[in-house]
């Protein structure tokens, strides 16, 4: 099991396919989505990856989670969530930035979010309730949701009952999404189809647990580190580089020891300098 990453939806888009077909996709963005922290089985329990992701002032966050910024060397998250892994094979180390290759291209993941917010909707909205006759003879109840009580016994209402209410904002998973592209430079992920969420809200990317990880998936995962690590040609050419500039300083030595007779012939050129000065003057 590989850790997840915290990602932002931008929006919403489309891709052009190579046979023309456009397929809508979600752009979902890192946003300096860095470890910073981890859980191990003989403190804690069990294993867990602590990632944070996004910016925040130092002087919204309290105390406590101040100090675990502090003590991973990253600054101040905007939301920070754990994801579990197995064993100590697929912890990352702390301070680590995770990349958008990540995930790969055809890859099925799942996308955890909060759903839009509808804010307080009656029973018709927010249940699909029929509601009343549309007659006259039902007085200014044609979309109550009818009775929610029953007689004396046992004189109360249910809990769960389906009334008006709060509609919306709700956590929820939406399994085997599919990873159309991912843009490394850029840190985005474009994810086929509609996720849950508004935009500029945080989301949770998984590996889809219904289905095996591709085996060309990065484990345990993608640093941004690894792709910044110079190349093996770049080290040649500096080394290169290195050897010629001491064969320069082992050329110059000679000339060094040469520089006592320059001064001392530099000596009598003041006289014949000092009478061409005098001319001039």
């Amino acid at each position: 099991m590989r850790t997840g990453v915290i990602a932002k939806k931008m929006g919403m888009m489309r891709l052009f396919n190579e046979d023309g077909r456009h397929v809508p996709v979600t752009v979902l963005a890192l946003e300096g989505c860095q470890v910073v922290g981890a859980r191990n089985a003989e403190k804690d329990g069990y294993f867990a990856v602590r990632l944070g992701a996004g910016a925040r002032k130092a002087k919204n966050v309290n105390k406590p989670q101040r100090g675990e910024f502090a003590k991973a060397q990253v600054e101040p998250k905007a939301r920070v969530a754990e994801f579990r892994v197995d064993n100590a094979d697929g912890l990352l180390p702390v301070g680590a930035t995770v990349s958008a290759d990540h995930f790969i291209d055809g890859q099925l993941v799942d996308i955890t979010g909060h759903t839009q917010g509808k804010g307080f909707a009656g029973a018709m909205k927010r249940w699909g309730f029929g509601g009343m006759r549309a007659s006259h003879g039902v007085s200014i109840t044609h979309r109550a949701h009818g009775s929610t009580g029953q007689r004396q016994d046992p004189g109360k209402v249910f809990k769960n009952k389906k009334m008006a209410g709060h509609m919306g904002d709700r956590q929820r998973t939406q399994q085997n999404l599919e990873i159309v592209r991912t843009d490394v430079a850029r840190g985005l992920i474009f994810v086929k189809g509609s996720v849950p969420g508004a935009k500029n809200g945080w989301l949770l990317v998984r590996d889809a647990v219904k289905v095996p990880t591709p085996e060309a998936a990065p484990f345990p995962g993608a640093l941004k580190n690894d792709n910044e690590a110079p190349l093996a040609e770049d080290v040649i050419v500096n080394t290169e580089v290195e050897v010629a500039d001491t064969h320069a300083v082992e050329a110059e030595a000679p000339a060094a020891e040469a520089a006592p007779a320059v001064e001392a012939a530099a000596v009598e050129a003041p006289a014949a300098d000092a009478g061409e000065e005098t001319k001039e003057g």
